[in-house]
């Protein structure tokens, strides 16, 4: 008996001492309010070490992925497997999103609060689609605000590694070894994990906390009762069809550390460490999991969409327009599958996606846009839940449907 209670303290210690460093930051903020953003800077190093080091991994995971890959042919079956599974999941959060706050109408007067934002930059369709999948220098690929061109180019070099043959051995060696230290680099950076997350949980108690019972409560506790049904019932849905009860088991026994670190940071790709070892745990293989969670970070988010249809919802509330209409609903959905693909993957970055409906729809954008973005903040920990989370289970479907995998 004493041996199986030391066990289960190594097996979980990590998850342990992270839950004991949220928990511990969460009363500091209740506690102590706005004083507690003397240890925010705790927070942003631990989040600045994790952001610094994500670049490399997501270009050396990615690169060393498609350069190990056998055939051309399976990279394209994988790629058409992973993008349907990604609509598919983004299309039925949605749906559940809109079922939600039509049991549950969003019917109140809403106090426009005035908030600094950013600038948005204009221009043609075209332009911003231009800028979102490329840079125009190299140096700029090494932010991540330019992580969808980053993947790209990613892909591109590992295509191009994997089209070398044996001429490009010595360059599929460098990205083999580059994704092994980087793995090893973000465990080390992990290990502060339990006092930056704990630091920061502090700090978005204490300044966000007062704000959770004003206006904005009713349209918050929708959202986050829709949230914790799909993700506890869907999530579970997806892990059965990915391989039955095994799977299911082996999905929530798994997704400890990926959800609280999703909570914590409020950003996915800050998560991607955490998921590719959970994945790997899972049985995921890797080529799967290399290119599924990486590429899922900027592109699928199950909890962007339903924070989308929300952020709808509420500005159509507050302006007094009518949701109901069926050519809203279906707009609606296409602004939100848009929404998720182009919204980043940084805490509360960008607010391309709230611009964006907010032009469709015709709302005026000094009042809609601070109210979407104080709404979108509030909402950030678990709608970044759903998304990270959103990838690992991605991950097993795209396994099952692609390579048969048994879990």
């Amino acid at each position: 008996m004493e041996v199986k209670k030391i066990n289960f303290l190594q097996s979980y210690s990590s998850i342990l001492l992270l839950l004991g460093g949220i928990i511990a930051g969460s009363i500091l903020g209740l506690v102590f309010g706005e004083k507690v953003e003397v240890i925010k800077p705790l927070g942003d190093i631990f989040l600045n070490l994790l952001f610094t080091a994500i670049i490399p991994l997501i270009f050396f995971t990615i690169g060393s992925s498609i350069a190990n890959l056998e055939q051309s042919e399976k990279l394209g079956k994988l790629f058409v497997i992973m993008i349907l599974v990604f609509l598919s999941t983004l299309i039925i959060s949605a749906i559940i999103m809109i079922f939600a706050v039509y049991l549950f109408p969003i019917h109140q007067d809403i106090a426009i609060t005035k908030v600094p934002f950013e600038n948005i930059q204009s221009g043609s369709v075209g332009d911003q689609i231009a800028k979102l999948v490329t840079v125009n220098d190299f140096s700029e690929l090494l932010s991540r605000k330019s992580m969808l061109a980053l993947i790209i180019f990613s892909f591109l070099i590992g295509f191009a590694t994997l089209q070398s043959g044996e001429k490009g051995n010595a360059f599929k060696s460098f990205l083999d070894s580059g994704n092994e230290v980087m793995k090893q680099l973000l465990n080390s950076i992990m290990k502060f994990a339990p006092i930056g997350l704990g630091a920061y949980f502090a700090y978005q108690v204490g300044i966000f906390g007062p704000q959770l019972f004003g206006v904005y409560a009713k349209p918050m506790a929708v959202y986050y009762a829709a949230c914790v049904f799909y993700f506890f019932t869907f999530f579970s849905l997806y892990a059965i069809i990915a391989g039955g009860k095994r799977a299911f088991k082996v999905f929530w026994s798994n997704n400890i550390t990926p959800s609280l670190t999703a909570i914590g940071t409020c950003s996915s790709i800050a998560t991607i460490p955490a998921n590719l070892d959970a994945a790997q745990k899972m049985g995921i293989p890797t080529h799967v999991r290399n290119l599924v969670i990486p590429l899922g970070a900027p592109l699928h988010k199950d909890g962007s969409s339903m924070s989308s249809i929300l952020k709808i919802t509420f500005l159509f509330a507050m302006f007094g327009k009518d949701f109901t209409e069926p050519s809203t609903i279906l707009l609606a959905l296409g602004i939100t599958i848009i929404v998720s693909i182009v919204e980043g993957g940084i805490p509360n970055g960008g607010y391309i996606g709230e611009v964006l409906a907010i032009t469709v729809y015709g709302f005026p954008m000094e009042q809609a846009l601070p109210v979407a973005m104080i709404l979108g903040t509030l909402v950030d920990p678990i709608a970044t839940l759903l998304n990270a989370n959103g990838d690992v289970i991605s991950s097993m479907l795209v396994s099952r449907f692609s390579e048969k995998t048994k879990f």
